[in-house]
Formats: structure tokens, C-alpha cells, sequence
């Protein structure tokens, strides 16, 4: 745990950054001890001969729970999940379905996640296990099972259900009982909830109970994230003290004014939503209803991110892993995502997607960058991702806590012909 490394083309994570030679980063103990432009003895070599080394992904929207099926038939989540945690047996194939998925994470080169709704309390274990070193992933920031009413999204999968504050405020106690680092709201419905053309995130919760929660989290020193995908859920969200929206909506004067009153982000999800909408439906085997929605949704989140950064609202990457055709190792394709139709530069993505998260996330003294004294969590790509993302689609090395990890991935096949067109 005590190495040096050279011959590396650093990119450091940095708003400005641009490739810089001829440095030596020093690692002790899992952190960054220094980097200087000279070498020095009594530390092990390692020679990146010529390559590019950029700090560790972070993936703000992450569910541990699913690996991007695409079947294309709705399945029933509660009833999945009942029969996962109705004796000890299956629930080890549970815990330790979560265990390869957030390995596969890091294997992609994330070396963070922020957990939105996960299986029971299994996303906080797993946190715990990677900390002490009994398992090997990324470092995870848990919101445990979030929080949502009868019909609403994901209701009795990976989110509780509420039928009114009282056990809204219980919820909200009992995740902080179990260690989670947020909380996690289901404010509207999404694509897939909607049963006529023109209203995918059509509004679920009422605003009393977000208050309530956001309230009750607030006071417990969390913070709180929000499915949102409707300008009227976004707004209300915001009013109510949410913290974060995720994935985001068509926008207006009214929600950019609130974002910056509330002083709130955004975590921009484009993935789960590219499907739905850009795939032809022979593919992606939607109705005329879903697909129209699909396209609404891609659209409102394209342009609430646009709009977010024109009005200087902090705007952060996560792609809602475990939606369908979203594999747990594919964040890169987030990046391109956001380049491709947000229009930002790859630089400006890659510093979305690592110190903007790590700021917006809390904890950019400790990891998103590639300076000294933050953790040693950096990934290594043979050609420059300043110049095509896609670089960041086979990643050689991944450093994670300063332990080094070479990734292996078995991709699907199928994922890769029908996404690969849009990366380009």
C-alpha cells in the first residue's frame, strides 16, 4: 500500500483540468500522499507507460438491486422481492446479488455510488462490509428503501409504503435507525406508471407528507432526494425542502427560481430514460402510450439540465442503474449522454462526474479529485477521455481506497449493439 506512480498522463478531476506529464502520485496507506514532478526511493513502482489516470467515477442514482433486464414484460417488483426475503436462503442470494452488482460498479470504473432505494437495509450492510474490507466495491453513500404512498412508484420494492405522515416520519426514523446517509422520496410516478399519453410523473405524494419527511430528515442530520419527473413534482418537491430531484422535468422560471431559493441540485439521469425513447419499439417493445411518455421525459430531462446550467444550479450525473438495458457497469455511457445532448464539453463531464458529484454529495475533502491528501480512488483508460468518453468504456486498472483492482466484466451483448450507436 505504499507505491508511486509513474509514467501516467493525469487528468485531475479539476473544473480546468488538462493533461498533465511528467508527475509522480505517491500513495501511503490508501490516500494520496503527494505528487510531485520528481522520484523518490523506498516506495514500490508502478508504470502506467504512457496511459491516462483520471479520478474514480461517481454514480449519483444507483439501485443495487437490478442488472438491466430488458424482456420487455412489466414485472411484478413487490412480488419479487417478497419471495427474496421470505426465508434465510433467499435472502443471502439477495445480499449477495448486491454484492456482485456493486462490484461491477467498480469494475466500470465507479468508485463511489449514492444508493436511491435499495432491498431492506441490504445497501447500508453492504456499505459497512466495504468499509471494514470484507468485501470489495465502491465506497457507498445508502438511502436503504425509500419512502413512497399506495400506487406510487416502486411501492413495496425498494421503496416503503406510506399511508400517512405519521408512518411517513416512522420510515424516515427507523432509516436512520439503520445508518443510511439520505433518504429517498417517490414524489411522482414515472414512465412506466402512467397509464395515458402526456402524464409520465404524474404527482403521487402529497406535499403535507413531503414536508413531513423532508422535515423529519432534516432534523436528523439527513438529507433528502426525490423521483421527480413532472414540473408540477418538481416543484413541489422543492417548495417542500427536498434536496436533490432526480432525473428532473420540462422547466420553467418558477422551478429554476426555486432550485436556487432552496439552494437544491440536480442529478441529471439520462440513460433509463434513452430507451423508451430513441429505440425503435420493435426493440424496446413499448406501446404508443410509453413510448410517447418515454420521449416526454427524455426531453423534460435534457432540457431541465440545459436550463439548470444556464442558471448556474448545481447539476450532478447518475444514470438509474438497474433500470432496464442500464447494466451496473456502463456509468461512462452517462457521460457521453450528457455531452451528446446536454451539449457540455468531455471535460466539463468528467468533472460533473466526479469532484461536482463528491461536492454535491458531501464529500469532496475526501474523494473526486486526484490531489493529496483524498482518498487513492482513480481509474486508468489507455486513449484520452478529454478527446472521446468512450475511452472510459474499458477501464485497465481501477484504484479503489488505494488497493489496486484489475476489472473483469461479462458484457451483454445485446446492450452493447443497441446503445453503442447512441455513443457516438
Amino acid at each position: 500500500m505504499r507505491y508511486v506512480i509513474t509514467n501516467a498522463k493525469l487528468l485531475n478531476g479539476h473544473r480546468d483540468m488538462h493533461v498533465e506529464e511528467g508527475k509522480y502520485i505517491y500513495v501511503s496507506d490508501g490516500k494520496i500522499e503527494k505528487i510531485t514532478k520528481s522520484l523518490q526511493g523506498g516506495y514500490d513502482i508502478i508504470d502506467l507507460e504512457g496511459k491516462y489516470i483520471l479520478p474514480g467515477l461517481i454514480n449519483m442514482h444507483v439501485h443495487l438491486a437490478g442488472n438491466g433486464a430488458h424482456s420487455g414484460k412489466q414485472k411484478d417488483n413487490k412480488k419479487t422481492v417478497d419471495f427474496l426475503f421470505s426465508n434465510p436462503v433467499t435472502r443471502t442470494i439477495a445480499y449477495q446479488m448486491v454484492c456482485n452488482f456493486a462490484k461491477l460498479e467498480l469494475y466500470g470504473g465507479v468508485t463511489t455510488i449514492r444508493t436511491v432505494g435499495g432491498l431492506k437495509d441490504l445497501d447500508t450492510r453492504l456499505r459497512n462490509e466495504i468499509k471494514a474490507g470484507k468485501k470489495t466495491g465502491p465506497m457507498i453513500l445508502a438511502a436503504n428503501e425509500g419512502i413512497t404512498v399506495e400506487g406510487g412508484h416502486m411501492a413495496g420494492s425498494v421503496a416503503r409504503v406510506a399511508r400517512n405522515n405519521e408512518e411517513a416520519k416512522r420510515f424516515v426514523e427507523a432509516s436512520y435507525a439503520q445508518g443510511v446517509d439520505l433518504v429517498k422520496l417517490m414524489i411522482t410516478g414515472g414512465v412506466l406508471d402512467a397509464k395515458e399519453k402526456g402524464v409520465p410523473g404524474e404527482m403521487k405524494m402529497p406535499e403535507d407528507m413531503i414536508q413531513a419527511i423532508c422535515k423529519k430528515a432534516h432534523q436528523l442530520g439527513l438529507l433528502t432526494s426525490a423521483h421527480v419527473e413532472s414540473t408540477e413534482g418538481v416543484k413541489a418537491a422543492l417548495r417542500n425542502g427536498v434536496d436533490s430531484i432526480e432525473h428532473g422535468a420540462k422547466p420553467d422560471q418558477e422551478m429554476m427560481e426555486l432550485f436556487k431559493e432552496k439552494k437544491a441540485f440536480l442529478i441529471t439521469t439520462l440513460s433509463p430514460a434513452l430507451p423508451f425513447a430513441l429505440f425503435d419499439p420493435s426493440v424496446s417493445k413499448v406501446d404508443d402510450t410509453q413510448l410517447f411518455n418515454g420521449k416526454m421525459v427524455f426531453d423534460g430531462i435534457v432540457e431541465c439540465s440545459k436550463a439548470a446550467l444556464e442558471n448556474h444550479i448545481p447539476v450532478g450525473l447518475g444514470n438509474d442503474v438497474g433500470c432496464p438495458w442500464i447494466t451496473q457497469y456502463d456509468f461512462y455511457r452517462e457521460l457521453v449522454y450528457f455531452h451528446k445532448y446536454v451539449g457540455v464539453t468531455n471535460g466539463f463531464a468528467i468533472y460533473t462526474a466526479t469532484l461536482q458529484n463528491a461536492i454535491l454529495a458531501g464529500i469532496s475533502d475526501i474523494t473526486g479529485s486526484i490531489d493529496a491528501g483524498k482518498q487513492a480512488d482513480m481509474i486508468v483508460v489507455k486513449e484520452n477521455p478529454l478527446d472521446d468518453l468512450n475511452a472510459l468504456k474499458n477501464i485497465e486498472l481501477v484504484f479503489t481506497k488505494g488497493k489496486m483492482v484489475h476489472p473483469k466484466i461479462k458484457r451483454d451483448k445485446e446492450i452493447e449493439q443497441r446503445l453503442d450507436v447512441f455513443c457516438k
